[in-house]
């Protein structure tokens, strides 16, 4: 046989997929046969595919194929999400118009998808930044704004002062934009929302119906953040004018601890700072408010950082004891959370503990260890009894709460209250390349939504793209001609602000179930038969942002009755990163970028495939590692030569193994495990290369078996194998378990329970016969030696144990 070429191979598998595309695969069938396979997809960035797409894109192309072998309707799209920020950076850079160099890198991903084999159904492609698309994300907006969902106002938002465009936290790093590493600020702005804190109990709740990564649910109940406690009224005094008194409300999960409190610490933009602080003070605490106005909500909160804060001078008298406390301020603390304030109580909070040690604060404790002494080391988190409380001493916790939050009630100084860290999705951007929203404004009748038939409200094409700090639609005439009122008729102007660009990508899938549908964004049928998504899969990065607006958007369609499920992730799985061959993140500034397309020509797209899922487990980070590329090479060249050994034979003990890859294989497959069923596929192969002749029907089954994995080189093997049709048109293996069952195995002699020995026996052996083999065992005989056999238990395949005394 002529050596494994695989730039013709895949060449010539490549265009007989595209002339029977992977839709042609769909079978009509009963919505239990139907399986909806998704990965995130992807903007399309001038740099083309990385392999980190290849990671995530081949696993569940391989699971895909498999399905399809099985029977099974599986849906597995792709777009792009084509809109963002730096496609117009890239504008403003070079004069090229966003959509130019959007649908030049479309392109791109395109054909490096289609090189690597990928099975997407392409008749389903979608671009967030086409018309036909965003019509759609406009037309959700006004269901939203119709239904109270979607609203105005102001707000404390990133500023990037070089982009001129509102950031959402996570574009924020180190203070800075992450995309021009401009200085990032805080400034107040009117903007549009939608009502996410709306769904925060549900969406917490929903978290355990669905099969995601622990970390990934845990990280998305500590952004929603829901807190069960009290709000304390304190009374604020300003040092030397005692007359003049502040109510200061306080929210804390922990009223047990009231009297521990030693100080008070106000968030940076909380109103009272400007009344409390005294002139001595001044200066510091507005030096202290310009560094904080420079920091994301992320970068204040993180609990590993080390806090800082400034003394504002004036106190605060606490509500049962009559103490005054000394009040901060201190950016850990957020204005939008609770009430922008929280009490410190260092003995029994670590973060308070820390800040109190650096600024020399009182550390009170007010709860003792059952069990145990505090020692004052660090704070004790646990619950445990009251001390140093008054009448509340002797109380456990859980008591004390109840019993502490009744008495402030009762004197008005408190109330019960449950509060979310989670805040309302701000989605107005300053910026073009995004959907406009579809508001026009009237002088007379305020905010209007555009009529639906008017949709979708096209970006125009000429605009400049220079940043102002105002959207560049605001000065485009093409966009604010001929606009008028809907509900005057008299002249108006559009809403120029963009949607944040996680809007487009909060119902992508949704639009998959029905792409070409024009008279809704899909049909209930469709998102009937496909939807909820089986899985999901992408970068842990998004596990927050995208994958929480994601839910919010079906929770709410739900409500308004366009789907009947809530959560559209059923399964969520995240690929590791894939690191440079020097063990660091990829870069081009470090030199370790390796690209797919030069693996491709070098080595071709079932090894790169193979390679990336052979490196280790899907969620592991992984570093490259060129000899394990070459590697994988060796073993598809190894496969390729087994065609030149078959021959009409049996091998019952080829067989065998055979069976036992099946049932490996299949098994992998269902837990994800891609590397241990390659490894799997290779122990088998060197068994196979040992044989002058292999049956027919054994290297047949095999190459199914690895079609999903490399579908290259096994459409070519099958058809070498004389077979006409598709290998993705047969059926996915069955295996006989009792095949995958070794004839021999170590079965262990015991007496009394102790391990004397062992010895390989056949599995279906008889208790006579096994009984004979342990007696005869000579280190059974020495610990028998004078002693009584009271019983002998037998465990077929496993155990012989001798009772005896």
């Amino acid at each position: 046989m002529a050596p494994f070429n695989h730039q013709e191979i895949e060449k010539k598998w490549q265009e007989v997929w595209e002339r029977n595309p992977a839709e042609s695969f769909e079978k009509k069938g009963l919505e239990e046969d139907s399986l909806y396979y998704l990965t995130m997809f992807p903007y399309p960035s001038g740099y083309g595919l990385h392999v980190g797409h290849v990671e995530s894109y081949a696993a569940v192309d391989i699971l895909t194929r498999r399905e399809r072998m099985r029977g099974k309707n599986v849906l597995f799209p792709m777009g792009f999400d084509a809109f963002g920020l730096p496609a117009e950076n890239y504008a403003i850079k070079t004069g090229i118009h966003p959509e130019d160099t959007t649908k030049t890198a479309m392109d791109t991903f395109r054909l490096q998808m289609n090189r690597l084999g990928l099975s997407f159904d392409w008749s389903r492609e979608i671009s967030t930044a086409d018309p036909d698309y965003y019509r759609w994300t406009q037309w959700l907006f006004l269901q939203f704004f119709k239904n109270d969902l979607a609203y105005r106002a102001e707000s404390n938002v990133n500023w990037c002062t070089s982009c001129h465009t509102v950031l959402a936290n996570e574009q924020v790093v180190n203070g800075t934009c992450e995309r021009c590493h401009s200085e990032v600020i805080q400034k107040e702005l009117e903007q549009w929302f939608f009502r996410i804190t709306k769904y925060a109990d549900r969406l917490i709740e929903g978290l355990k119906k669905i099969d995601w990564p622990e970390k990934i649910t845990a990280m998305q109940r500590n952004w929603i953040g829901r807190s069960e406690g009290a709000a304390i009224e304190f009374v604020g005094c300003k040092q030397g004018e005692e007359e003049k008194e502040f109510s200061l409300s306080v929210f804390t999960t922990r009223p047990d601890t009231l009297f521990g409190v030693s100080y008070i610490v106000l968030a940076p933009e909380h109103p009272l700072v400007d009344e409390l602080t005294t002139e001595e003070h001044y200066e510091e605490v507005v030096a202290y408010r310009d560094a904080a106005r420079k920091k994301s909500e992320l970068e204040r909160t993180q609990l590993e950082k080390d806090k800082s804060g400034v003394f504002i001078g004036s106190y605060a008298r606490h509500p049962l004891s009559g103490e005054l406390v000394p009040i901060w301020t201190s950016d850990y603390v957020l204005v939008n959370y609770g009430s922008g304030a929280v009490m410190g109580v260092p003995a029994h909070d670590e973060r308070d503990f820390v800040f109190a040690k650096k600024y020399d604060l009182p550390v009170k404790q007010v709860i003792a260890p059952v069990a145990t002494e505090y020692d004052g080391a660090g704070a004790f988190v646990e619950p445990g009894l009251l001390v140093n409380s008054g009448a509340f001493d002797g109380l456990t916790s859980e008591d004390a709460k109840q019993k502490i939050t009744d008495a402030l009630e009762v004197d008005g100084r408190g109330q019960r209250e449950v509060n979310y860290r989670v805040r309302d999705w701000l989605i107005s951007r300053q910026r073009y390349w995004g959907a406009p929203i579809p508001i026009i404004w009237c002088e007379d009748c305020g905010p209007q939504p555009v009529p639906e038939e008017d949709l979708p409200v096209v970006l125009p094409r000429k605009v400049d793209f220079k940043p102002t700090g105002e959207s560049p639609l605001v000065s485009s005439e093409e966009f604010h001609k001929d606009v008028t009122c809907p509900q005057c008729g008299k002249d108006a102007r559009r809403e120029s602000d963009t949607m944040d660009t996680f809007v487009d990508s909060s119902w992508y899938y949704l639009r998959f179930a029905d792409s070409k549908n024009d008279t809704e964004f899909a049909s209930k049928d469709k998102l009937k038969f496909w939807c909820p998504v089986d899985l999901y899969v992408g970068g842990a990065e998004h596990a927050v942002l995208h994958l929480l607006y994601s839910r919010f958007f079906a929770y709410a369609l739900h409500d308004l009755g366009y789907l009947d499920f809530e959560e559209p992730f059923l399964k969520l799985r995240n690929q590791g990163m894939i690191l440079g061959p020097d063990g660091d993140k990829m870069s081009k500034s470090k030199g370790n970028v390796i690209n797919p397309d030069d693996v491709i020509a070098q080595y071709g797209a079932d090894t790169i495939r193979m390679y990336e899922m052979f490196m280790g487990p899907l969620e592991d980070e992984k570093p490259w590692d060129t000899n394990g590329i070459t590697g994988v090479r060796r073993f598809l060249d190894r496969v390729w030569r087994l065609t030149d050994l078959v021959g009409d034979s049996k091998d019952g003990e080829l067989t065998r193994e055979l069976h036992k890859t099946v049932k490996k294989v299949t098994n992998d497959l269902d837990d994800m495990k891609f590397n241990t069923a390659i490894a799997q596929m290779m122990s088998f192969t060197n068994e196979m290369s040992t044989r002058e002749i292999i049956p027919r029907d054994v290297l047949e089954t095999f190459v199914l078996v690895l079609a999903p994995f490399a579908p290259h080189v096994s459409e070519e093997m099958w058809q070498q194998l004389g077979h006409k049709e598709s290998v993705f048109e047969s059926a996915w293996p069955n295996y006989n378990d009792t095949l995958t069952q070794d004839e021999l195995v170590e079965v262990a002699f015991q007496i009394n329970g102790k391990l004397r020995g062992s010895a390989k026996l056949a599995r279906d052996l008889s208790k006579e016969d096994a009984k004979e083999r342990a007696f005869a065992h000579e280190n059974v005989q020495k610990f028998l030696k004078e002693r009584e056999v009271i019983q002998v238990i037998y465990v077929p395949g496993k155990i012989v144990n001798i009772v005896a005394k």
